[in-house]
């Protein structure tokens, strides 16, 4: 495993265990070039998934980029990062298990948006925001009369 601080090839397992949920083991790992420590999971990949993009393009299934969109929306938010981890790993097991190789960003977004509002409201608007493209502080509006939210005119 390459060092993601000096780049080295050189680096060695200091210990292994398997995360909260059972679905990845966790090292962590020091590098033998600049003494770096660092955590690394490993994760079973039942299928190499491609995402179609609303434009057409086919690109490749990136965890890593779900899980920067997904911890973006739970900045600064009260949600123990295992319990994220777990609603990652669990919108990673419904893409693998719906059978195709193929899988939609809308498929993507739709997944996740279930699992954050399972969360954290804020994390979940927030993440909506970016996924349907709002543009003025009425789309917010909209979104949250649809989803059963308040008005805020009806509070007075």
């Amino acid at each position: 495993m390459r060092c993601p601080y000096c780049g080295n090839d050189d680096t060695q397992v200091k210990d292994s265990r398997p995360t909260e949920d059972s679905n990845a083991i966790r090292r962590r790992r020091v590098c033998n070039g600049c003494g770096g420590r660092f955590t690394t999971f490993e994760r079973v990949q039942l299928r190499d998934l491609v995402v179609v993009k609303k434009s057409g393009r086919r690109v490749p299934f990136d965890r890593e980029k779900l899980a920067r969109s997904v911890n973006t929306a739970l900045r600064k938010r009260q949600v123990d990062p295992e319990v994220a981890e777990r609603m990652i790993s669990g919108v990673v097991r419904q893409l693998e298990s719906v059978g195709e190789v193929e899988v939609t960003s809308d498929q993507i977004g739709e997944y996740v948006m279930e699992g954050l509002k399972g969360l954290d409201d804020v994390a979940f608007v927030r993440f909506a925001s970016v996924y349907k493209n709002f543009s003025s502080a009425d789309d917010f509006q909209s979104f949250l009369t649809e989803m059963g939210g308040d008005d805020p005119e009806e509070r007075g």
